[in-house]
């Protein structure tokens, strides 16, 4: 329920910002720590308080995180003017690289259900020791670092 401060500002507090938007209070948390977003104001205790626009706000970002855009692409995203012509395009070229991205991350996904499939195919329970344990063994030890340490890809989220 909104609260009023000594200043006359009405807010909600976290906890039911959190419900009104479905977004955790630690991840409200965590937003404003990345500074997608700045409560309206904090009381005397100093607890944090919200406006209905940063409720609105934080529906955003979660709609934004539901569709596995990265904090960069959703603060980007929240910079933007609705009304301005040039935002428009921005926003366009924003989606657009993010649809790289999806389409980058389907194709990893399509080779892991190949390589999964392939190990999968490696053992039918029939054999006096398991030959999918015995690969993940191999695969492990192949995956060992050398002097300059592991070189695993780095996702974009």
């Amino acid at each position: 329920m909104p609260v009023s401060s000594p200043s006359s500002a009405r807010g909600y507090q976290i906890g039911e910002a959190a419900r009104q938007s479905g977004v955790s209070a630690a991840n409200i948390r965590f937003y404003e720590k990345e500074k997608l977003l700045s409560p309206h104001g904090r009381s005397d205790n100093s607890y944090r308080f919200y406006s209905d626009g940063d409720v609105h706000q934080l529906r955003f970002i979660r709609l934004c995180r539901a569709l596995d855009m990265s904090l960069d692409e959703v603060r980007t995203l929240l910079g933007l003017d609705l009304n301005n012509k040039a935002d428009c395009e921005a926003g366009c070229e924003a989606l657009d690289g993010h649809l790289g991205h999806v389409r980058e991350r389907l194709a990893e996904l399509r080779a892991l259900e190949k390589d999964l499939k392939a190990l999968r195919n490696r053992c039918d329970g029939s054999s006096a020791h398991c030959h999918i344990i015995e690969a993940l063994h191999d695969l492990a030890d192949a995956q060992a670092p050398g002097p300059a340490g592991p070189t695993a890809k780095k996702r974009h989220v």
